[in-house]
């Protein structure tokens, strides 16, 4: 008789879902987080992106009126690499979101061809919800080209 009353306690639908509710709700939680902190991420990566943008569009109109030349009748500035690398420094300086960013350094601001300007920035991503996971944050670095040109 008491193999039976154990079977029967078995086969029943009594107990708790209270586990498994708490477990599905930090689970979910869990989800939103890292959510959160990849939306995070990727859109302090798109501003860094855009700073980079900005300073490389800076950094290809250094030139001065000096540094045109004609080549196949065509006009062409001819870039500076100390021209480009102090237009985007000035660039930064001037620029108040820079100051939003968390260690943001200029890894490169120079012309390869003397024609475009190409700007290489870093800067550390920290979380805002997920601190104690990941405290020391991310690099996340960015380069982007400007070509200047006369049409």
């Amino acid at each position: 008789m008491r193999a039976s009353a154990a079977a029967e306690r078995v086969r029943s639908d009594e107990g708790s879902t209270l586990p498994l509710t708490i477990f599905y709700a930090a689970l979910a939680l869990l989800v939103v987080l890292v959510v959160v902190a990849a939306s995070s991420l990727y859109l302090e990566r798109t501003r860094l992106f855009t700073m980079a943008d900005g300073a490389a569009l800076a950094g290809a109109e250094s030139f001065s009126l000096d540094d045109v030349e004609l080549v196949e009748s065509a006009v062409v500035p001819r870039l500076d690499p100390q021209a480009v690398d102090s237009a985007v420094g000035d660039y930064l300086a001037n620029t108040p979101s820079a100051a939003s960013f968390d260690d943001l350094a200029v890894i490169e601001a120079t012309t390869p061809d003397g024609r475009s300007a190409t700007v290489t920035l870093s800067a550390t991503w920290r979380p805002a919800v997920l601190a104690l996971v990941v405290p020391n944050g991310f690099p996340i670095e960015v380069t982007s080209i400007a070509r200047s040109t006369f049409r």
